[in-house]
């Protein structure tokens, strides 16, 4: 059985949303998702923020106010029929056990035991990666295994294949399953 490697935050779980509120809610400012055209978020901030906008994912409670896209979990079902599912997700501070507590409540299907924290995807057995960072889909592409990677303006110079959604994941994955 093929397994899936699939990303948590921005790909199963919509992390910009709620991290951008709390950010704009502080400064004043409109800043969304939109408007990163590369991975540094520190960038598209004001100023005065600059670097503290990373520490909007050190508070506590974050991970656990985080929605699941649309179809991610009926998707995710689906494909568990077909294939191995682990979700690899880096993480920061109290994330471990939030994110724990964000699986087993929201894709107990799958289950924390399902649960890879990381900071090298590419380092993990698996036979495809779906992710949104540039930096995870390129190391993981040098390995010569496949990433497709939710589509963002952050990560659209990469030559990867891309989705904007799960349903189009869902179509992809079958018709890379059947060329497998």
């Amino acid at each position: 059985m093929k397994t899936l490697l699939i990303d948590m935050d921005s790909v199963i779980c919509d992390l910009m949303s709620e991290w951008h509120r709390r950010y704009n809610a502080d400064y004043h400012d409109h800043l969304t998702v939109d408007k990163l055209l590369c991975w540094k978020s520190e960038n598209y901030v004001k100023p005065e923020c600059g670097m503290k906008i990373y520490d909007y994912l050190d508070e506590p409670g974050i991970f656990l106010k985080l929605k699941a896209y649309p179809f991610a979990v009926e998707v995710l079902q689906r494909l568990k029929r077909s294939y191995e599912i682990l979700i690899v997700t880096s993480s920061r501070t109290y994330a471990y056990t939030e994110k724990e507590q964000w699986v087993e409540e929201h894709l107990p299907f799958i289950g924390r035991h399902n649960l890879i924290f990381t900071h090298r995807k590419e380092m993990i057995r698996g036979d495809l990666l779906f992710d949104d960072a540039p930096h995870n889909l390129l190391a993981f592409q040098k390995t010569g295994r496949p990433v497709v990677a939710m589509d963002y303006p952050y990560n659209r110079d990469l030559a990867v294949e891309r989705v904007k959604n799960w349903l189009e994941f869902e179509k992809w994955v079958h018709k890379w399953g059947e060329n497998q």
